[in-house]
Order: C-alpha cells, then sequence, then structure tokens
C-alpha cells in the first residue's frame, strides 16, 4: 500500500492536489444531525407518496394556509384530495 504525501508542508502550506489525492478523497457527515435538521436537509423518502410540483395559488389562499402554521403545504393537499372525492 502506498503512503500518501502530507497535503502540507513543514510551513503550513497546502501543496497542489493530485488527481491521485482526489481519487483518495471520502465524504464525510460534517454536520451534527440536529443541524441538519434545522437546515432542512432531508433524506430520501422511505415510501414517496407525494411528487414535488409548482403550483400557483392565490395570494388569499396561500396567506390562509400558512397562517393555519407547520403543516400548511399539508392541508393544502388534504382540501385538494376532499375536493377531488366530492367530484368523484
Amino acid at each position: 500500500m502506498k503512503t500518501q504525501k502530507p497535503l502540507t508542508n513543514e510551513k503550513g502550506d497546502v501543496r497542489e492536489l493530485t488527481p491521485e489525492d482526489l481519487r483518495n478523497f471520502r465524504p464525510v457527515d460534517a454536520l451534527p444531525s440536529s443541524l441538519t435538521r434545522k437546515l432542512g436537509v432531508r433524506g430520501v423518502q422511505k415510501a414517496p407518496t407525494k411528487e414535488r410540483i409548482t403550483i400557483r395559488l392565490s395570494r388569499e389562499v396561500l396567506d390562509a394556509f400558512r397562517a393555519t402554521g407547520r403543516g400548511w403545504q399539508s392541508r393544502v393537499d388534504d382540501a385538494l384530495k376532499q375536493f377531488v372525492s366530492s367530484k368523484g
């Protein structure tokens, strides 16, 4: 097994990275899970049941649903499901 050259010299200057250096890089999970949750970074859905879309809503509808607090998008989905089922 080859030993890698240090990334810095005696003065602490970083040397130029080689293609071999880049191949040896590995991803790191640098943020604690509590901070990741606060940033809104989510993992893959276990059972994707919803699809991301873009929709334009009137300001009064949007304001009314947002005023209900967290989960307002799910309540919009519930209202649309109710509308669809009433038409069937």
